[in-house]
């Protein structure tokens, strides 16, 4: 059974940073895209980050673009997202996803079919 768990969410001041880990098990990680999502209260999921397998194609929305950048290490089962320069719209519930064999382009969630449970980040003015 598939499983993504997030961590390293948390309460930072605006201007600072946050390193977030997703550590996935029950698949064959590299052979999937994985993004990072995120998701206030009332709004739609958004994709904010994507990466694909081996690295290679990797997308930003122009909200963290040039702020956040996204990695993984397959032989880690682990995809990173460094958010740097945080600012208090950047609060929400971040979520990682896998997706098979997909190039990352804007992408609804719906493209995605694995799931972690979310970590928080609270940015404070």
């Amino acid at each position: 059974q598939a499983h993504l768990v997030e961590s390293g969410g948390g309460v930072v001041q605006a201007g600072g940073s946050l390193n977030l880990s997703c550590t996935a098990s029950g698949f064959t990680f590299d052979d999937y895209a994985m993004g990072w999502f995120r998701q206030v209260p009332g709004k739609e999921r958004e994709g904010i980050s994507c990466i694909r397998w081996n690295s290679e194609n990797t997308y930003y929305s122009n909200s963290v673009k040039g702020r956040f950048t996204i990695s993984r290490d397959n032989a880690k089962n682990t995809l990173y997202l460094q958010m740097n320069n945080l600012k208090p719209e950047d609060t929400g519930m971040y979520y990682c996803a896998a997706g098979y064999g997909l190039m990352c382009l804007p992408r609804p969630a719906s493209d995605f079919t694995k799931w972690g449970h979310g970590t928080q980040v609270t940015v404070s003015s």
